[in-house]
């Protein structure tokens, strides 16, 4: 290892009583080991639980420096800068971005390029707003997969039809561990438009309930096109079911 010229890195790490992973530890544990490294290329996420004792999260400011002082340059950057529930979370990867899954993004992504990402999971214990699914359909044009894990109600709904949002080649959404917001913000085509829309993941009865027992016009034509759909309970087919899924 010690003559590699080229490190290709994609890491989740879970760490308990500590603090994120920065610049200080990649080249202590990495790069002083590599002297012959030339390209790193690099996705990292650190998920921290800190029960028994207090230890603030560095700022996104302190963790830049530390990765720059190191020598590297082109890389992004976001972070919780303090801990929710006694958890946080930090992501940092270098750019361009150059994985096909971009997983575990909270609300604090402030943007970026990700032409090459298909598949994003979304993991937060604070609300996701339309602004940051705005700047996801954006930033990740030929996103095809998206989970979302958010149990919190959106604190934003009236601003869901301020701006039409548009995800061209997304195919398969999961929002079966996710607030029933989601699945209205996702189902109104004044909200978002999915045309290519096939497999669906979410309760049956969030399901019912923003559908309107499947009469409702405004999440209809999102549906149009389902043809797989997953959920945990036992499926019962209204008298409308099949019309409002009538690829199913």
């Amino acid at each position: 290892m010690l003559n590699l010229e080229e490190v290709t890195l994609c890491i989740s790490v879970v760490r308990t009583e500590s603090t994120y992973i920065d610049g200080k530890q990649l080249y202590d544990e990495v790069f002083n080991n590599m002297s012959q490294l030339k390209k790193f290329i690099f996705n990292i996420h650190t998920h921290i639980m800190n029960y028994r004792i207090e230890i603030s999260p560095p700022s996104n400011d302190v963790i830049q420096n530390s990765l720059i002082r190191r020598g590297i340059q082109s890389f992004g950057i976001f972070a919780d800068n303090k801990l929710i529930n006694n958890r946080s979370n930090c992501n940092i990867y270098s750019l361009p971005y150059q994985f096909d899954d971009f997983l575990f993004m909270t609300s604090c992504f402030q943007g970026g390029k990700f032409d090459k990402v298909r598949l994003l999971l979304m993991r937060d214990t604070r609300s996701v707003e339309h602004k940051l699914f705005q700047i996801i359909s954006q930033d990740f044009l030929f996103l095809q997969q998206l989970t979302i894990f958010n149990l919190q109600p959106q604190e934003n709904k009236q601003h869901h039809s301020s701006t039409l949002i548009r995800f061209n080649h997304l195919f398969k959404l999961n929002i079966i561990n996710a607030h029933s917001d989601y699945a209205i913000q996702f189902f109104s085509y004044k909200n978002i438009c999915l045309p290519s829309l096939t497999h669906i993941i979410i309760e049956y009865k969030t399901l019912t309930s923003v559908t309107n027992d499947f009469t409702n016009d405004r999440t209809r034509l999102n549906c149009s096109k389902i043809k797989f759909l997953l959920t945990c309970e036992l499926l019962v087919r209204s008298p409308n079911f099949d019309s409002y899924f009538p690829s199913l």
